[in-house]
């Protein structure tokens, strides 16, 4: 087993937008995990009650003028002093199993990065057949956001950050820390938010995120991408706008 002292040490950036009760849950894990350097959260939202929940759990708290993940993200990897650079979204599973995987994974200097492999929020027990499926696909495919993708802090400075767009930010990183050197997927897999499939219901909302990016991948701009994922209900409806159910950054998932 690896010398603890001689792990890397571990940034963990959340970017947050409007979600007290989301981001009070994963600083409260967080709290009591081991491991972990130091935590930056990149909030953007309209008001203090974000910025009061994590300064109180003694994270540095870096405030951005809108909501933009890849800004929020960058603004806070900007603040980083950590080896390792972790983007952890809020409604994202994490404990100290991944963490101490991510650290031990790490202490191999031949890699650049990578993420988690992903099985799917219990929500949704029907799928877990596709599991194996997914765990083949995410070897080679794009590492999104919601597996948690890290980066040794000085690789991520070389290739300029997440690039400043509204959506997919994520998969633009991807393809280019792929292309940088080695990266790697670990276990324990982990489960983002089903929130989204909620409120709309599991077809509708897998078909959606499926049509926005195969759209990205044929080369539809993002800023557009995001105009259509993030639309608001029409008057009339019942309910809150999809921004206050999701935030404008969650992006698809599983």
């Amino acid at each position: 087993m690896s010398d603890p002292s001689r792990l890397p040490s571990l940034s963990v950036i959340i970017p947050i937008w409007n979600d007290a009760a989301q981001l009070r849950a994963v600083l409260d894990v967080l709290r009591h995990i081991s491991g972990i350097h130091e935590i930056i959260v990149g909030d953007a939202s309209q008001g203090p009650e974000c910025a009061a929940i994590a300064e109180s759990a003694g994270a540095v708290v870096v405030h951005c003028a809108e909501p933009s993940r890849g800004k929020q993200m960058n603004a806070a990897a900007s603040c980083a002093t950590g080896d390792v650079l972790l983007f952890q979204h809020a409604d994202t599973e994490i404990s100290q199993a991944h963490i101490d995987s991510l650290r031990h994974a790490m202490a191999d200097e031949s890699l650049v990065g990578g993420g988690y492999y992903r099985r799917f929020n219990p929500h949704h027990r029907s799928r877990r057949w596709m599991e194996p499926i997914i765990r083949k696909i995410n070897s080679w495919s794009t590492i999104w956001g919601d597996q948690s993708m890290f980066v040794r802090r000085s690789h991520f400075e070389q290739l300029g950050g997440f690039k400043p767009i509204p959506l997919f930010e994520d998969a633009d990183f991807s393809k280019r820390l792929r292309r940088s050197g080695k990266v790697i997927l670990i276990d324990p897999p982990l489960w983002s938010s089903a929130r989204r499939h909620k409120a709309y219901g599991s077809f509708r909302a897998s078909l959606e995120i499926f049509t926005v990016i195969q759209l990205y991948r044929l080369g539809v701009s993002p800023y557009w991408l995001h105009r259509h994922y993030y639309r608001r209900k029409k008057p009339g409806r019942q309910g809150p706008p999809v921004e206050a159910e999701v935030g404008p950054h969650t992006g698809p998932s599983v």
